[in-house]
C-alpha cells in the first residue's frame, strides 16, 4: 500500500464575515435626508404663507408655521453677519465630521448613521443659508397655549437626533476604552519545563 506524504500546503483561511462598508450606510441616509428637508421646506413655502400664520394639525399641540430665520437654531444670531458667520461655522463643522467618518471602522454603523444624520442637517440648512437671504425654513411649531418650542425643520430633527446618538456612542467607546486601560497589559510568566507558555492577566489565567 503506497503511503502519502503529508500535505504541508497552508490551510485554508476562515471565510471572513461580510463587514457593509461606511458608505453604504452613509450615503443613503444622507441623501435621504437632505432631499426630505428640500422638498418638505419647499411644500412650507409655498402652502403655508403668509408667515407666522399657525395651521393647527393636533390642536395647540402640533401646528404648522411658516418662519424664515435668518441666525440658528433657537433663534440664535449676530446681527446682519448671520447668515456668514453660521454658514462658515457649518462648513468648519462638515469637515470634523467628514474627519469623524474617515476615521471611522467599518461595521460601527451607529457612529456612522448618527455622523450622516447630523451632516445631512447641516447640508440642508446650510443650502437655505446660502440659497436666500431670509434665511432657514422653519415651519414645524409645538407646544401649548403657553409655552411654544422654538419653530424647527427636518434638518434641525436630524441634526439633533444624529447629535444625541452620537454623543452615546462617543460615550460608550470613551467607557471600553477606560475599561481596557484599567485591566492593564497581559504579563508573561515563565513556564515549567517542557509546557507551552502561559499569560496571565488581572484576575486570572489565560
Amino acid at each position: 500500500m503506497e503511503r502519502r506524504a503529508p500535505d504541508d500546503s497552508p490551510a485554508t483561511p476562515a471565510p471572513q464575515p461580510f463587514v457593509m462598508p461606511n458608505g453604504a450606510v452613509f450615503w443613503p441616509v444622507a441623501f435621504v435626508v437632505i432631499v426630505l428637508d428640500l422638498v418638505t421646506k419647499a411644500i412650507a413655502a409655498y402652502a403655508l404663507v403668509p408667515e407666522r400664520i399657525p395651521h393647527p394639525v393636533i390642536g395647540e399641540v402640533v401646528r404648522l408655521t411658516l418662519v424664515y430665520n435668518p441666525g440658528a437654531a433657537f433663534g440664535i444670531h449676530v446681527g446682519v453677519y448671520s447668515r456668514v458667520v453660521f454658514s462658515v461655522l457649518t462648513l468648519a463643522a462638515l469637515g470634523i465630521l467628514w474627519r469623524l467618518f474617515r476615521g471611522t471602522r467599518p461595521g460601527e454603523r451607529q457612529r456612522v448613521l448618527a455622523l450622516a444624520l447630523v451632516s445631512a442637517g447641516a447640508v440642508g440648512n446650510l443650502i437655505d443659508r446660502v440659497r436666500s437671504p431670509r434665511g432657514v425654513v422653519d415651519f414645524i411649531d409645538i407646544g401649548s397655549a403657553t409655552w411654544r418650542w422654538p419653530t424647527f425643520n427636518v434638518a434641525d430633527i436630524a441634526v439633533t437626533t444624529g447629535a444625541v446618538l452620537l454623543a452615546v456612542v462617543l460615550w460608550r467607546e470613551d467607557r471600553e476604552a477606560s475599561r481596557v486601560a484599567s485591566a492593564g497589559p497581559a504579563a508573561p510568566v515563565a513556564p515549567e519545563e517542557g509546557t507551552p507558555p502561559v499569560l496571565v492577566e488581572h484576575g486570572g489565567t489565560v
